[in-house]
């Protein structure tokens, strides 16, 4: 056995008995890194990272710090001082930012030792994580490298999956988080907006994004947010929110609760093995005493979801990254004017699918096009939060599959505006338009890939939402997996 392969709260147990140290768990976890070969990594820091867990082998390990110790893994879009951060994109090749994302300073107070930053969709634009300028990110369940792990944080979901790290920070604008956990067999969480620091993280489109984490437990989910909840001054949309213990309020009680599956999302899903497993799963849930109805939603409303995400986030991120320019970030390849050292830094810098973005993003917020695109689409997610809303205040959760699909082929997936409006795939991004927290946690198994169900709850509900969540994963066993542990009870 292999501490790695073990939860976070397992392996802070074993490093409290002293069955380990930090030092052998980041050196282990360097060593993995380094043989990876599913295009995990940007950068794997090495000297200082042992230096740390040196250092922290000389001292107790605190008993109520989960963290002390543990390596980690963060996403390549979130500040480190002194390492580069280039959001896997060529213009930003080289940038070594001057101080640390929140996320990150309370992680390395903890004594959390971070051992890499892992690869994304460039820019955290996209979902299949194959545009990153070192290429796809691979699927650690498919050795074949054919399936997709899905995107944007794609790098970060890989190293908890393959047994690396037992937690890797990760950001959500769409379903970013949630959506490569349900392909990689993790618990992926996405938190009330705000209530995790943004400062530090790049922006892609600040009224959607969110920081969350990939961990492969609920329980280790919830420790997580009690070290990243907290109002940070540095943020000004951070949440003014009293601070929760989210573990002492853990249990998987569900006898009473009141739990919607949207029937135009769940009738959309074709594959059986996932139907199946979900309706199985209802019934454990009915079993334990939660009362499951089955729920309308407008027809209309779902098929604008990503539309609607599409042209927000585009017309968000277009703003955003107005200053990646070549003057004042990007690489300088001179020009006669400033307008072509933009052309040029830009042209050069961007992949097609960021230069498909922000075409669509400025084509959106320009004044003759802005009624009927951008406020337009304001409307339209309006509409479709005001639903949720009406839900909530009914329900206690909307549980429903993560994905349509297992983990899809990456031959045929490079991301286009698509005319068909695939219900269950895109339902996720209501979680970033209504800031509600959900978490995605695996449900089962088809051909060897795992698939996910997901909880979401209204703001501020994480007790509730954790509880749910429990009680699934006790009902699924799922608890602890990952692609290391799943290949030796298979025996392969």
């Amino acid at each position: 056995m292999n501490y790695l392969d073990l939860t976070l709260s397992e392996i802070h147990e074993a490093l409290v008995n002293k069955k380990v140290t930090p030092l052998e768990l980041t050196k282990e976890a360097i060593k993995r890194a380094k043989e990876n070969k599913d295009n995990a990594f940007e950068l794997i820091i090495e000297e200082d990272a042992i230096k740390k867990a040196t250092e922290l082998s000389n001292h107790e390990v605190p008993k109520d710090n989960y963290f002390y110790g543990i390596p980690y893994v963060a996403k390549d879009n979130f500040s480190t001082k002194g390492y580069e951060t280039n959001a896997s994109s060529n213009i930003l090749k080289g940038y070594v930012p001057l101080f640390d994302a929140t996320a990150i300073e309370a992680l390395n107070k903890a004594g959390a030792i971070l051992i890499g930053k892992s690869t994304l969709d460039e820019l955290a634009m996209g979902g299949t994580g194959t545009s990153g300028h070192l290429g796809t990110t691979f699927n650690p369940y498919d050795p074949t490298h054919t399936h997709l792990i899905g995107g944007s944080s794609c790098g970060s979901a890989v190293a908890v999956s393959d047994s690396i790290v037992p937690f890797a920070l990760g950001s959500d604008t769409g379903d970013s988080i949630r959506k490569p956990a349900s392909h990689s067999g993790l618990v992926g969480l996405k938190p009330t907006w705000g209530l995790i620091s943004r400062f530090g993280l790049f922006p892609f489109a600040p009224s959607m994004d969110h920081v969350g984490f990939f961990t492969r437990s609920v329980k280790d989910s919830a420790i997580a947010l009690n070290l990243l909840a907290f109002h940070d001054d540095k943020d000004s949309t951070s949440a003014f929110k009293e601070k929760e213990d989210y573990v002492a309020n853990l249990n998987s009680e569900v006898k009473g609760k009141k739990i919607a599956v949207v029937s135009e999302i769940l009738n959309s899903i074709q594959d059986k093995t996932i139907k199946s497993a979900f309706e199985n799963l209802i019934k454990k849930l009915e079993k334990d005493g939660a009362e499951v109805n089955y729920v309308n939603f407008s027809r209309d409303l779902l098929n604008a979801i990503y539309p609607t995400y599409m042209v927000i986030s585009c017309a968000e991120s277009t703003s955003n990254n107005a200053n990646l320019d070549g003057i004042k970030f990007g690489p300088y390849l001179g020009g006669k004017t400033y307008q072509e050292v933009i052309y040029n830094a830009r042209t050069n810098g961007f992949s097609p699918l960021i230069k498909r973005r922000f075409v669509l993003g400025s084509y959106s917020l320009m004044r003759e096009n802005q009624h009927d695109l951008f406020l337009r689409a304001q409307k339209a997610r309006r509409l479709i939060v005001d639903k949720c809303n009406e839900l909530f205040n009914q329900y206690d959760a909307i549980v429903l599959p993560a994905s349509p699909t297992p983990a899809p082929l990456i031959k045929g997936s490079n991301e286009k505006v698509q005319k068909d409006y695939l219900a269950a795939d895109n339902w996720l991004a209501i979680g970033n338009f209504g800031g509600f927290p959900s978490i995605t946690l695996p449900m089962g198994f088809e051909n060897e890939l795992p698939f996910g169900v997901n909880v979401t709850c209204k703001p501020y509900d994480e007790v509730n939402m954790f509880n749910i969540a429990l009680n699934i994963e006790k009902n699924t066993g799922f608890a602890g997996l990952s692609y290391q542990n799943h290949k030796e009870k298979d025996g392969k």
